[in-house]
């Protein structure tokens, strides 16, 4: 063979140990096509963990918030208050004085907005626990204890959900039913919530003629 036939076909592509233009344009299409879909797997996935991690908290919630408030409800003895954006309940009496001492209240509270749900509590500081009128008890947001030097402390049950309502079958304190809705947003899709409890530790015979205040010294 002569030699420069020897080089034509060193130099011939079809003899080159490479790839060609059009195969190596082909890799890369059929590489980007197949990356694209592995990223997009990825971040759906990714999304449905995120969307699942927030269901599951936000259930978590409502069932805390169901125990929670279903059993303070049951075992008060009063519904003392209701307004607006909260109610007030006497959640036992412990010293068993037939009276309503601040450790003993309670408030369940939605804001104005109606966008969360709070209990609120008045903690004891240096064994000060007056004893306080049903008559005086009024809305969260005026800050009334602050006449008995008094303050609150507050625990969030459910910070994110939206149109809190509450409804009860009477005025307080002849209340003996409690109902609580609210709206949670899951996965993008709001859902209606539903907490009712009936007041079976409801201190009825400590009630007035009236019924409107309490047959001992706190009035």
């Amino acid at each position: 063979m002569k030699g420069s036939d020897m080089v034509a076909r060193r130099l011939s592509p079809r003899c080159r140990g490479g790839f060609t233009l059009v195969e190596l344009t082909v890799a890369l299409i059929v590489s980007s096509v197949v990356l694209t879909a592995v990223a997009t797997l990825a971040y759906a996935l990714s999304s449905a963990v995120d969307s699942t991690d927030d269901t599951s908290r936000k259930q978590a919630q409502v069932r805390y918030a169901t125990m929670r408030l279903s059993e303070l409800v049951r075992h008060s003895r009063l519904v003392c208050y209701s307004g607006p954006a909260e109610f007030a309940l006497w959640r036992a009496d412990e010293n068993g004085d037939g009276q309503i001492n601040f450790s003993e209240l309670v408030y369940i509270e939605k804001g104005s907005a109606g966008d969360h749900l709070h209990l609120c509590w008045f903690p004891i500081s240096w064994g000060w626990d007056p004893v306080v009128k049903l008559s005086d008890i009024g809305s969260y947001s005026s800050r009334w204890w602050t006449m008995y030097n008094m303050y609150t402390e507050e625990a969030a049950l459910i910070s994110e959900c939206a149109n809190v309502e509450f409804s009860f079958d009477a005025l307080p304190p002849q209340t003996e039913f409690v109902n609580i809705l609210f709206d949670l947003t899951e996965d993008g899709i709001p859902r209606r919530y539903q907490i009712n409890a009936l007041v079976r530790g409801r201190a009825a015979n400590l009630l007035n003629e009236a019924g409107d205040a309490l047959v001992s010294d706190d009035d």
